[in-house]
């Protein structure tokens, strides 16, 4: 089942760390080669032929749901971009449909759950099947367990699979649809769509109709992995699956889900195909116009507009702080010329606003206020800011968190960590967002007491936790300071918070001992992250 030869990880210990400290550099390699060539190795078990109406489906799956820790593995590179978003959160809420309408099951207390996965996450062997690693003796299996517990498992999709799979197997328990949304979330992460598809054709044979919400998110994934082809389809086979017709909120989804990631020729192409069947409107319109702005296209973006209101629809507030998003956003501002006009655009389309009796927003403000954030001009941010407050509105995390950016880029940090107490005196919560500009800052000069200062302060406030980037941040930061023994509490920590690791953690850090030639750490995390579903391309070993 492992290989054979003298290359195969057939006859190696159980325990490969024991194996690898007793390895010289060339054998390690070696060994590694192996790991990763076995891991990524696909096992075919069959094609599935499955008839749904008058649509028939061809699902090749590479997995056994029986045999859960073989199956392939991401791949991953480690040129980290901290200003890329890879899995983007709306700039604006559209409405309320979009969020409700596909959501996931939310993080919970629950002492079972805490208890599952840290014994999942510790004592999981890779080479052998649930049942070895599980001990849950004394605790029954509920849907409220099984939820929580794969939430903390989203982001080691082997053990996350192999306690679904565990999990449908015990008596009295049958997944709900919740299980397999987020079993699909996960796996759809690691970009495991065969996989994915035999748990909807599962869900159908179990008499559990796979919904909108199911095809959200696999859409979601598709698109997110640049699958935007299988994304349609997918959208298009829905209608088999789940029984019903797309409806107009299906479709804005998937037009909002492609503009998101980029693909906003793609969502155009089937707006200008669809649009007779779904009858656009303000919201469809919205989605577009902030796609084009996404992809700094606000000629685009200001003829699709300009379409909206000449066919008799008339703009919203956030219709309008897209496009003056789009506008302001991703304009260059220097030289000084390139700033003045940015603002003279912007402000013209607030008068345009005020003209149609559309009055600007918070939202409207904070926009305009980015602008001067992103120019390095925090008096300017300061004065708007009071500004906005004279007027009444209250500003809202974001805009604190712009004018926090621009203060601690110019150095200005005690300015900087008034506004932090400003927040909390005025009741708006501090967000990961606006800790991290302090440590991204901090990170550049090399200022390791004043960020451990504050990670300190961070951890002591239990309103706002360390997000999996303030993790990533201070474990490079760290790690390139030769600070191992605080890379080492820090991801202690953020083990157990649940937040990660993830892709970037174990590439900073194995990087970080390399760089340090820490070479039996290195190999020990290396392992770790091949052994948590991780697989880094052949310039990595």
């Amino acid at each position: 089942m492992y290989g054979s030869g003298s290359g195969s990880l057939r006859g190696m210990s159980q325990d490969p760390l024991c194996l690898i400290c007793n390895m010289n550099i060339e054998s390690t390699l070696h060994y590694l080669r192996d790991c990763c060539t076995y891991a990524a190795k696909p096992i075919r078990v069959g094609a599935m032929a499955l008839s749904f109406g008058h649509s028939r489906h061809f699902v090749t799956s590479y997995i056994s749901l029986k045999f859960p820790f073989f199956f392939t593995i991401r791949h991953f590179s480690s040129d980290l971009d901290w200003n890329t978003d890879l899995s983007p959160p709306p700039d604006f809420e559209l409405g309320p449909s979009q969020s409700s309408k596909h959501s996931l099951p939310s993080l919970q207390l629950s002492n079972d759950a805490e208890l599952v996965s840290k014994i999942l996450l510790q004592h999981h062997n890779p080479f052998h099947t649930m049942e070895s690693s599980l001990q849950l003796n004394g605790i029954r299996v509920t849907p409220h367990l099984v939820h929580q517990t794969l939430i903390r498992l989203k982001n080691v999709s082997k053990i996350a699979l192999g306690f679904f799979s565990w999990a449908k197997d015990q008596a009295n328990y049958h997944h709900a649809a919740a299980a397999y949304h987020l079993m699909i979330d996960i796996l759809g992460k690691v970009r495991q769509f065969d996989v994915i598809w035999q748990l909807i054709i599962e869900m159908d044979q179990r008499n559990l109709k796979p919904t909108s919400t199911t095809f959200a998110i696999l859409i979601r994934r598709l698109v997110s992995a640049g699958l935007t082809r299988q994304a349609v389809r997918a959208f298009e086979d829905m209608e088999c699956f789940a029984e019903k017709q797309a409806d107009h909120d299906d479709f804005c989804y998937l037009l909002d889900t492609l503009c998101k990631y980029g693909y906003v020729k793609v969502a155009t192409e089937i707006f200008n195909k669809q649009k007779f069947r779904f009858e656009p409107d303000v919201k469809m319109y919205t989605v577009l116009i902030c796609g084009w702005c996404k992809i700094n296209r606000p000629q685009m973006a200001e003829k699709f507009f300009r379409e909206m209101v000449d066919r008799g629809i008339e703009p919203n507030v956030v219709a309008y702080n897209v496009l003056l998003n789009g506008i302001c956003r991703r304009s260059s501002l220097h030289p000084e010329g390139r700033f003045e006009r940015t603002i003279r655009a912007a402000e013209n389309l607030l008068d345009e606003m005020r003209e149609r009796g559309i009055e600007p927003d918070v939202t409207s403000y904070s926009i305009v206020l980015h602008v001067y954030s992103r120019a390095h001009k925090p008096d300017l941010c300061l004065d708007k800011l009071k500004m906005m407050k004279d007027k009444g509105i209250c500003p809202t995390v974001a805009t604190y968190t712009s004018v926090v950016k621009c203060l601690c880029s110019c150095g200005r940090f005690i300015e900087a960590e008034e506004l932090l107490s400003e927040m909390v005196c005025n009741g708006v919560s501090l967000s990961a967002a606006t800790y991290n500009c302090f440590f991204k800052e901090y990170r550049g000069r090399r200022d390791a007491n004043n960020a451990l200062k504050l990670y300190q302060k961070m951890k002591e406030d239990s309103s706002c936790l360390p997000s999996m980037h303030t993790y990533n941040i201070l474990v490079g930061m760290f790690a390139n300071l030769n600070r191992m023994e605080i890379v080492k509490k820090i991801w202690d920590d953020m083990k157990a918070s649940g937040a990660g690791p993830d892709l970037d953690s174990y590439t900073l850090l194995i990087h970080g001992l390399c760089e340090k030639q820490k070479w039996r750490e290195a190999c020990q995390y290396f392992v770790e992250m091949i052994e948590m579903g991780f697989l880094p391309q052949n310039g990595h070993i």
